[in-house]
């Protein structure tokens, strides 16, 4: 099911980057079968807290919809086995530190060799080139680097972070694009290639607004907390009974909000004429659209905002989103039966497509659950197998 129905994508990544560009290829449809390592497989496995009947949500959450099995790299029957299943694969994807597949005698140029039309993703911490390519990945430290770490969190306190791990999932979705785009190229030509993107590239790619500031005027915004950067009002404001979201940033949805919160004498006042005005003076705009909030309830004024056709949202808390009515129509939250875990509940596809949509039918396996049946299908005989397992090449 789903559009890449048919492709084989052997993954060897772990945590988060590969995992999500390898979950998408899944959702959609592509048979992903995870190689994790011997002994211990993805760290995120041993991210156990919380677990679920001794299985990690956290394992669970980023590699349903895969098959998985487990080999040691570290010896020569393992790299041969997985040298056979890449010459029968689509794509290969993963996320080790440059020089490492290398080594193992896996990198891209060993692989072409054994097969010139295989995809082969690499998700690194900085990319394959450059001063810093043989440095190590990790999410907090690439936000700090790619600058979005000085633009997050309120005027004047500590760095922030994203409270998501956004350059780790915005790697991988980079990756899934990259790995589609030459799939399509190899459709055309036949030709394998490499796709090289990272975490540091991923962080950059967020910053295209406060980059294009800082291209025009030589300095770029620092953090603003909930306000946007070029429009207001455009943010988070307090109510009577907890926050809300609230979107009058062109012409007419200020015009509109105005009305709404009693206050046409803001239309006629210079500091708030147009957006320039009002970004000009959005200190002085803040506190007087919350004095006139704090009068009714986050449900009153949506009710009031929505009903003009002003922008606006309640803040949801996690649980609160994946209760609500939209998020399940949306089917982004689906039913798994684990074979541990049992009923397990996960996030569904946020991609529809209406000829072909992908789906999300399998909880993630456990350890090596489909060793025996992977390598079956690669072309290993019963006795290969047996042989494999047995010294520990795989498990």
């Amino acid at each position: 099911m789903g559009p890449l129905a048919g492709v084989r994508v052997l993954e060897l990544a772990q945590i988060m980057a590969g995992p999500t560009c390898g979950m998408l290829l899944a959702d959609l449809g592509a048979d992903v079968i995870k190689v994790e390592r011997i002994p211990g497989g993805d760290d995120t496995r041993a991210m156990n807290r919380p677990s679920v009947n001794g299985e990690s949500a956290a394992f669970m959450a980023m590699n349903r919809n895969k098959r998985g099995m487990a080999l040691n790299l570290k010896l020569p029957a393992a790299r041969d086995a997985l040298k056979r299943m890449a010459a029968q694969s689509d794509v290969l994807t993963e996320n080790y530190r440059k020089g490492t597949m290398e080594k193992l005698g896996l990198g891209y140029e060993a692989l072409k060799d054994v097969n010139p039309s295989l995809i082969y993703c690499s998700i690194s911490g900085y990319g394959r080139t450059g001063p810093y390519a043989d440095k190590g990945g990790f999410d907090l430290i690439a936000q700090g680097m790619s600058g979005l770490m000085s633009i997050t969190g309120e005027p004047g306190r500590p760095p922030v972070k994203s409270g998501s791990p956004i350059c780790d999932i915005n790697a991988g979705i980079l990756g899934a694009l990259g790995i589609v785009s030459a799939y399509v190229h190899r459709l055309k030509t036949g030709e394998g290639q490499l796709v090289d993107t990272s975490l540091f590239e991923a962080g950059i790619q967020q910053t295209y607004w406060h980059s294009a500031i800082h291209f025009a005027t030589g300095a770029a915004p620092g953090p603003s907390g909930s306000a946007h950067i070029l429009s207001a009002p455009y943010q988070a404001f307090h109510a009577k009974d907890g926050w809300l979201t609230i979107g009058g940033a062109n012409q007419s949805n200020w015009e509109r909000l105005a009305r709404v919160l009693d206050a046409p004498e803001w239309l006629d006042d210079e500091r708030f004429r147009t957006n320039g005005d009002r970004m000009k003076h959005l200190e002085a705009l803040v506190p007087l659209m919350n004095a006139k909030l704090e009068h009714r309830t986050v449900h009153e004024w949506i009710a009031l905002l929505e009903a003009q056709g002003v922008p606006c949202g309640p803040i949801n808390p996690i649980a609160r989103m994946l209760d609500d009515p939209q998020t399940k129509a949306r089917e982004m939250v689906v039913e798994l039966e684990h074979p541990k875990a049992g009923r397990t509940r996960a996030l569904g596809l946020p991609i529809k497509l209406s000829a072909t949509p992908g789906c999300v039918t399998r909880a993630a396996p456990t350890y090596g659950q489909h060793t025996r049946e992977v390598l079956g299908e690669f072309g290993f005989s019963a006795a290969e197998i047996d042989a494999l397992i047995a010294s520990g090449a795989a498990a």
